[in-house]
This record gives structure tokens, sequence and C-alpha cells, in this order.
């Protein structure tokens, strides 16, 4: 299988994903994006030596993970190209801050360290949450809840459309490297004398299709604007949701639950 027939392939898994029947897919997208955005803005405002109170914030993909029974290794594997990045943006922060925080026997755990482990989970649980939103609501019903906080509806076609033809343009690009690896048989991937021609024709073949879809959108009466399928109504059960998870998450943010615990237990 090439890369482009896995990439439309985990495409479609994700789809297969948001349809699934739990009590989390049957929330309201609106309540389900609002607490992801509250969600990520809170472990967002942790301070960078404050790992111990960002620690309990793990309890909210671990709790939805559960309710909408997905497995956690699906969502590391379909993240794996994007946890290395993650890890590597404090790299260097154990060689730079090296002021010493705290001594465990002969070993000294150090600023940077703290700091690197805070931003990797900070990443790790921000990821998390996004791949939980698109998991467990798809694609229209997301852009059905930003319209509904107002965001520009210029922005939110875009990542409808984007989204959804993504599969159109690694069709071409499939079909474009099929046709070159017939003409070079033996050869692995592209040769670099030919990116330039194949980034190009790849680019026109992109355009020209871009220019027939929106060319028949408009002959079906589009003007700027999708009209989403109907959504149900916010019941009580969404606000209860929203508002359980802003209380819960606020209370880890502002009380450092893993402090409380280990002074009880103490």
């Amino acid at each position: 299988m090439n890369q482009m027939t896995q990439a439309m392939q985990e495409l479609r898994e994700m789809d297969e994903l948001s349809v699934m029947e739990s009590p989390v897919h049957r929330k309201h997208p609106l309540a389900k994006l609002l607490v992801t955005m509250e969600y990520i803005v809170i472990v967002s405002s942790f301070h960078k030596y404050d790992l111990s109170g960002l620690i309990p914030m793990i309890l909210y993909p671990v709790m939805i993970f559960q309710l909408c029974g997905i497995p956690a290794r699906t969502c590391f594997y379909k993240l794996r190209y994007i946890l290395p990045l993650v890890c590597a943006v404090g790299l260097w922060n154990p060689f730079f801050d090296r002021i010493p925080m705290l001594s465990i026997g002969a070993f000294t755990v150090t600023g940077g360290m703290i700091s690197f482990a805070t931003l990797m989970l900070k990443g790790l649980m921000a990821l998390m949450a996004s791949f939980l939103l698109i998991a467990t609501t798809n694609i229209e019903k997301i852009c059905y809840a930003l319209r509904m906080i107002h965001v520009p509806k210029l922005l939110v076609t875009q990542l409808l459309i984007t989204y959804r033809y993504v599969n159109l343009l690694l069709h071409e690009a499939g079909t474009m490297m099929n046709a070159y690896m017939l003409r070079a048989p033996g050869q692995k991937g592209v040769h670099i004398s030919a990116w330039g021609s194949f980034a190009g024709q790849l680019l026109l073949r992109s355009m020209d299709r871009g220019q027939e879809l929106y060319q028949s959108m408009q002959m079906r009466g589009f003007h700027g604007e999708f009209y989403y399928a109907d959504v149900e109504p916010f019941h009580k059960g969404d606000a209860m949701y929203m508002s359980v998870w802003t209380l819960l998450l606020l209370f880890f943010r502002f009380c450092n639950v893993s402090v409380l615990l280990g002074s009880l237990l103490v």
C-alpha cells in the first residue's frame, strides 16, 4: 500500500470513528467544541514549572476515551507523525535551564527538565483533545458549531472544503506518482530533478479540479455558505456536560490536586 492510499484510508477511518454510537458522540457539537477549546486554553495556561498541577488534567482525555469507546492506541497511531515534533519543542530546555529544582539522592532535577516535561505533556494533551473532538464529531457538525459561535463563514467553508476534498488531492497525487513510477521502474520516490515539474503539474491539476468543483457548487445554488444538515437542539444534558467539565477543569487549574492528594496521603 503506497502512502497516498494509506492517507486516504486513514481519513476514511476518522470519518467512521465520528459516526459511532456512544454517549459522547450523541452530545451536541457546540458543547464538545467549547469544552475542547476550554481544555486547550486551560492546559496552555499552566506555568512551565507547574508539572504537578498539570498532571491531573489528563483525566479529561482518559474519561472521554472510556466513554466514547475509542482505544487510546488509535489516537497515538493517528498522531504518530506529529508526536515527535511535540516532544522536540522543549528538547533544548534541559541544556539551557540548569537551575536546580529538587534532588533525588545524587540526582538533581533541573528547571529545564521540568519545563521540557511540562511542554511535552501540554502538547500531548492538546493533541489528544483535538483528536477526540474530530473522532466523535464529523466535520459538518464541527463547522456547524463554529458558525454558532460566529466564526467567519469564509474560514468555516475553507475548513470544510479542505477536509472533504483533500482525498481528491491525494488521488491526483497518487495518480501522478503511479504514472511516474511506471516511467522510472525500480526508482524509490521522485528524483530531485523532477520535484519542480511534479509539484507544478500537481498544482495545475488541483486548480483545474478546484475550478470544476466550484462551478458545480454554483450550479447547485452555492452562494458563499453551506446549509448544514439539521442538528438536534441544545438539550439540558448538553449544558450539563459542558458545565461539569468546565467546573472540573477550572478546579484542576486553580487547585493543585497532586499536592493536595500527596499531603493527605502523608
